[in-house]
């Protein structure tokens, strides 16, 4: 699945792909990319990479490699990376043979939003536990995995009965992965974290710095502490969460019919409703087309077989609970990537309105709220009475 070079060798190759990266502040788009970031490295950046030295330190860093001629290198880019950029790292070493591996570069600020040391300490057990591909090195800003052969689903693909299926009972093997260490739930940590860093943010745009005091913090902060409130009563089982499980982080061999979950960097332990809630809200595709979040029936052959081996033998009520748990946490989901995408707004250098996307989540967050209150509400009432 890929070549098992050396950890040093890994930085210097991919030293010139950041430098091409930052220099530039954002590259051109190119396809629909899910909306959180839509960037892709420039034909331009790839053969300057290819054409500077760092090819010869590869070289000289790893054993393997030493001997090849530079012609052998290749770098391209791989879709599926949403806050950093994914390269392949091949290298031809006879007329048949190709090595690649998988270099994800870190996009500048995102350690703002993104713990880098739970990551990490995560990734390890998550592979032995068969999730994602090998950590082969790590670096200042990236780090270096075995190449999947696979691709990158489309959120269509997601809503397909069979592939739905494997994800949920996917989901359901990826929840039970212990990771050593604090088993406390980090959502609403992160979202207070998100919170207090969004509200303090100056713009150097004077349009955007407009758009932005039209926001009220304190009534956010009121909705997310009402929200936590009720979530609370429901109890909801704590898991290790993917947190980020939207198309571009699911892949698909269809030869051998294999799925692949990747980049655990939102990883934390958190709430299982969130993780699916999550999901959920990916079904809005690239053009965050709420009106496609799954209905009751959609969402209740997930759940079956997210909740046992023999789907057709789950009970009822054990689908009307998890129902009403996904849906309570569904709110949290738009909160969680609102607040987020503030503090974007303000630090990635990516061409994007991200402003505009805390205000369609944020508004969607006010359009799901009634009912959402309603579901939770009546379910913990139908407990108390019964």
């Amino acid at each position: 699945c890929g070549s098992a070079a050396r950890l040093h060798a890994r930085a210097g190759c991919v030293l010139v792909c950041v430098w091409c990266w930052s220099s530039h502040g954002r590259s051109p788009r190119d396809g629909p990319w899910p909306v959180r970031v839509r960037a892709r490295m420039s034909r331009w950046c790839l053969e300057k990479c290819l054409a500077r030295t760092d090819r010869d330190l590869c070289k000289e860093l790893v054993k393997e490699w030493s001997s090849l001629d530079s012609s052998c290198f290749s770098i391209s880019t791989v879709s599926g990376g949403i806050t950093n950029m994914l390269l392949k790292v091949s290298v031809k070493e006879g007329s048949d043979s190709e090595s690649s591996v998988t270099v994800r570069l870190y996009g500048p600020n995102t350690d703002l939003v993104i713990d880098r040391e739970r990551e990490l300490q995560a990734i390890p057990y998550l592979s032995a536990a068969g999730f994602g591909a090998r950590l082969l090195g790590v670096f200042e800003n990236g780090v270096v995995s075995s190449f999947i052969h696979a691709r990158t689903l489309s959120p269509s693909d997601m809503k397909e009965p069979r592939i739905a299926a494997e994800i949920a009972k996917q989901l359901q093997k990826f929840h039970q992965v212990d990771i050593p260490g604090s088993k406390e739930p980090q959502l609403w940590n992160d979202v207070f974290k998100f919170l207090k860093k969004a509200s303090v943010l100056k713009f150097e745009d004077n349009e955007k710095q407009k758009r932005y005091e039209m926001i009220s913090f304190r009534e956010i902060q009121d909705e997310v502490k009402e929200l936590k409130d009720l979530s609370d009563l429901l109890h909801a089982p704590v898991v290790f969460a993917h947190n980020d499980l939207l198309s571009g982080n699911l892949m698909l061999n269809d030869l051998e019919e294999k799925l692949y979950f990747i980049d655990f960097e939102y990883g934390s332990y958190s709430y299982r409703g969130f993780d699916i809630a999550n999901h959920f809200n990916e079904y809005a595709g690239f053009e965050c087309d709420y009106n496609l979040y799954p209905d009751k029936d959609v969402q209740y052959h997930f759940f079956r077989n997210y909740l046992s081996d023999r789907p057709s033998e789950v009970q009822e009520q054990d689908l009307d609970a998890l129902y009403t748990e996904t849906n309570t946490f569904r709110l949290a989901s738009h909160l969680y990537w609102a607040l987020w995408a503030l503090i974007q707004a303000r630090v990635s250098p990516i061409d994007f309105d991200y402003l505009g996307y805390f205000f369609l989540r944020y508004g969607e967050y006010k359009k799901q709220r009634e009912f959402c209150f309603s579901l939770a509400q009546g379910f913990l009432s139908s407990l108390r009475s019964g």
